[in-house]
Parts: C-alpha cells; sequence; structure tokens
C-alpha cells in the first residue's frame, strides 16, 4: 500500500491505517479473537499503523492491540493518547502524564510508543507545558513523534513552537466536515492529518440502522445524526451516495475513505473494524480513483455534512 509522510520529522503511515477503539469501546459487544484477526488481516494487506488510547477502555484496548501487534512489532507503528480519568475529566499533568506513558507501554508490551497524542485539551495545564513533558519523552526513548487531538489552530501553533508536532487527530468524514477550519494552519506548519471516525460511526459503511437498533451503552445512541427527526435525511444522503459508489465500482466506505484520501496527500483516515472482510473492503478504497466530477458530485450531495450534532 501506498506511504503518506506526515509532518517534517519522519513520520510515515499506510495511506489507510487502522483505528483501533472499537474493538475496546463505543459500538457493542465485542470478541477479542475476531478482533486480533481483524488487525492482523490489516497488516496483511499493507496497514502499517494502528491508533488506540488509554481511553479505550483503560488498557484494555491497549492491551488487545498489543498482542495483536505482537508478531508483527518491528513491522508497524503505534499511536496512543492520554489526557482523561476513569471519569473522563481531563488530567494532563506532567506527573499524570508520565505515569499514563509508562502504563500504556507495558499495557502495548513495546519499548516506545511511535506517536503520542494529548486526547484533548486540559484547561487547567497550559499547551506549553504539556508538550515540554512529551518532549522529555522523546528525549528519554519513549516516544518518537508528537501528536495533538480535538484541539484548535491556537493550542497547534503553541505547541509546535515547543517541539514540532507530527501530526493533529480530528474527526473528519463526508458527513463530518469541522475539521477543514484546521487545515490551513496544518498545511503552513506542515502537520500530517489522522482522520478518525471516517466512516462517519458507522454511518457511512453501508450498514447502518436507526438508533434503536444499537444497545444502550452504544456510542451512536448520544449522535444526533441518528435522532429521528435526522435520520432520514441522512438516510437520503446516503442512498445518493451509495447510488455513486455503485458506478465508481466500489462499495460506500470505499467512496467514503477515497474522498479523504483525494483531499490531501498528508491525510491518512483510521478506519477501525473488527470484521476481517469489512477491514479488506476498507483497505480497498486505497485504490479507488475519484474524478473531480465525482468530487463535485459528493459535494452536491453532501454540502456541508450530515444533519444533527455529531456528538463527542
Amino acid at each position: 500500500m501506498q506511504k503518506r509522510s506526515l509532518g517534517k520529522q519522519g513520520f510515515t503511515a499506510s495511506a489507510i491505517a487502522y483505528g483501533a477503539m472499537g474493538t475496546a469501546i463505543g459500538y457493542g459487544p465485542s470478541d477479542d479473537t475476531e478482533s486480533i484477526t481483524a488487525i492482523r488481516h490489516a497488516h496483511d494487506l499493507g496497514v502499517t499503523h494502528f491508533d488506540t488510547a488509554e481511553m479505550y477502555g483503560w488498557g484494555t484496548g491497549e492491551k488487545l492491540l498489543g498482542t495483536a501487534l505482537a508478531p508483527i512489532r518491528d513491522e508497524v507503528t503505534i499511536a496512543t493518547k492520554f489526557g482523561f480519568t476513569p471519569t473522563f475529566a481531563r488530567n494532563s499533568a506532567p506527573d499524570h502524564i508520565r505515569a499514563v506513558v509508562d502504563t500504556s507501554l507495558r499495557n502495548l508490551g513495546t519499548d516506545h510508543i511511535d506517536v503520542l497524542y494529548q486526547h484533548a485539551p486540559d484547561p487547567a495545564v497550559p499547551i506549553e507545558d504539556v508538550i515540554g513533558v512529551m518532549a522529555e519523552l522523546v528525549a528519554a526513548g519513549k516516544v518518537s513523534y508528537l501528536g495533538l487531538s480535538n484541539t484548535d489552530p491556537d493550542s497547534i501553533r503553541r505547541a509546535h513552537v515547543v517541539h514540532p508536532i507530527s501530526v493533529m487527530q480530528s474527526e473528519y468524514s463526508i458527513f463530518s466536515r469541522d475539521s477543514e477550519s484546521l487545515l490551513p494552519t496544518l498545511t503552513e506548519l506542515g502537520i500530517g492529518l489522522v482522520a478518525y471516525s471516517p466512516l462517519a460511526r458507522g454511518f457511512l459503511t453501508g450498514g447502518v440502522k436507526p438508533r434503536d437498533h444499537y444497545d444502550v451503552g452504544d456510542f451512536r445512541q448520544g449522535v444526533g445524526w441518528w435522532a429521528p427527526e435526522n435520520f432520514a435525511t441522512n438516510m437520503t444522503m446516503v442512498t445518493r451516495l451509495t447510488d455513486l459508489a455503485t458506478r465508481k465500482n466500489t462499495t460506500l466506505a470505499g467512496l467514503a475513505l477515497a474522498w479523504l484520501l483525494a483531499r490531501k496527500d498528508d491525510i491518512v483516515p483510521i478506519p477501525g473494524s473488527r470484521n476481517a472482510t469489512r477491514v479488506a473492503e476498507n483497505i480497498a478504497a486505497a485504490d479507488v480513483v475519484l474524478t473531480d466530477d465525482d468530487l463535485a458530485r459528493i459535494q452536491e450531495i453532501v454540502p456541508t455534512g450530515a444533519i444533527g450534532d455529531r456528538g463527542m
């Protein structure tokens, strides 16, 4: 698979990477054996970058990913994140960062983290102090590259002064366009974008169902796209996108991922699936070529994104 350079510090990733949140939380019951099979199949098909976080099961997700990647650790890069407590309070205090990173290293079964993100800003800790500690971890050999997630252009600029930021991780898909406000800053500073929820939390997979089909603890219960007053309108857009995908001889997911790859050459989406067949379908999107007419058609169908609040 084609590799993409993210940032100016030497970090590269496969054009399509793998997001492991769903192996631990968010999308209903999971099966570890199935998830490990999917992760290893992704690598077999060319995926080299895998993304997790402390918050994904408070160690459960990191341990599963570490187990899955142990036989091929030297062939892949791993990203994880810090910044929350189990009550979902923000915590980027220096000692907390150091403790979380040491725990993540143990959970992942590795001696270094390739990309370390602050998961979300902490109003109590200046970004300069956060990046200062992260830079210490780079100097100590525990971390290779630095990233930020869910933040704003001013914070990105302030962070980049303290230590070069290689990647920004933000939600970005045909249905979720807020991240486009970050692109000028990222381009100016030479920072890559890792796009999470590139399939709109399942809405662009071809298998979306109304809200009442999902478990009470499912992440999508709190997303306005599934609200009864919005669902039908969003499904109309999905139907039209699916028609275009069929004409392009790809799936709806393939169209959505190809759209992201066409936006900029330093954007890498991280779709996550616990199903090996679905993983293969997602990865096939790397070979889908969208013309200017195709991109214009997508823009016509979904001018500004989905209808409803995307939640958190």
